[in-house]
This record gives structure tokens, C-alpha cells and sequence, in this order.
């Protein structure tokens, strides 16, 4: 479970940035928040008679603080060609904060600052450039 601050920007985030699939939605008004489950695109028709992963985005209408960041750890996703991601990504305007120099890994943050580790799914795709020279910007 991530708690999210803008329900519309995680969405955003999650779904068209990474490629999950909206499995539920539920409004809960008498505890003012909303629960959204989220599963990859190969998961989605499984999710419902098997143990596949889920990732829970829990949205509390009243505003809140959260801290996210590297005391929460990180949740990892594996991607089917992680140089076409994060080229999606960027053209989102979402930063690359640790690009994928090794054809293989790259982490990025969610709107609440949560680190997501991108995973090459399979063998890591040949080093190449741009991505070779790009620096670190800001934490991961």
C-alpha cells in the first residue's frame, strides 16, 4: 500500500507512466478515502484467481503530509524494455533520477517521492548512449 496525496497525478503516474491497469476503485465516505488497486497489464486477468501482485494506492480526502522517500524502502517493477520507458517517461516530464547506464536498472520517484526501481525484465538490453553518460539527479 502507498498512500498518495493527488489521487489524479499517482494515477497518471502509474497507469500511463508505467503501463498498471486499474483493477478497483472504491469510495469509502464515511472514512473519507479512496482505495485503488493497481496490477501490470500481464497480471490483470489473473489477479482476480491467483496471488498476483498488487499495488494498492490509498487516497484520504482530508489532506495530509506524507514523507516518503528511502525509510520506506522502494517498490520494484520489471519492464519489457527499460530504455523505451524511461524515454516515456521523460516525455512526461517524470525524472530519471538514476538512469539505466547498465541496460538493466533505473529508479525514478512517484509524486509522493516514493522510489520505484525499474528492472530490465530478462538479460540487460546492450549499453548504449544516451543513457551510458546521464548522471544521477537528486536521491533514488
Amino acid at each position: 500500500m502507498v498512500r498518495v496525496s493527488d489521487l489524479d497525478a499517482s494515477l497518471d503516474f502509474y497507469c500511463d507512466g508505467l503501463g498498471l491497469s486499474v483493477i478497483s476503485r472504491r469510495d469509502y465516505e464515511q472514512g473519507r478515502f479512496t482505495l485503488v488497486m493497481l496490477a501490470a497489464p500481464a497480471d490483470r486477468e489473473s489477479v482476480i484467481t491467483s496471488d498476483a501482485p498488487q499495488l494498492e494506492l490509498t487516497y484520504n480526502w482530508d489532506p495530509e503530509d506524507y514523507r516518503g522517500g528511502r525509510n520506506f524502502g522502494h517498490l520494484a517493477y520489471r519492464v519489457e524494455d527499460i530504455y523505451a520507458t524511461c524515454e516515456q517517461l521523460m516525455e512526461k516530464g517524470i525524472v530519471i533520477n538514476r538512469p539505466p547506464r547498465d541496460g538493466r536498472m533505473a529508479f525514478i520517484r512517484s509524486p509522493d517521492n516514493i522510489s520505484i526501481e525499474l528492472l530490465q525484465n530478462g538479460e540487460a538490453l546492450p549499453i548504449r548512449e544516451p543513457w551510458r553518460s546521464m548522471s544521477n539527479t537528486g536521491e533514488w
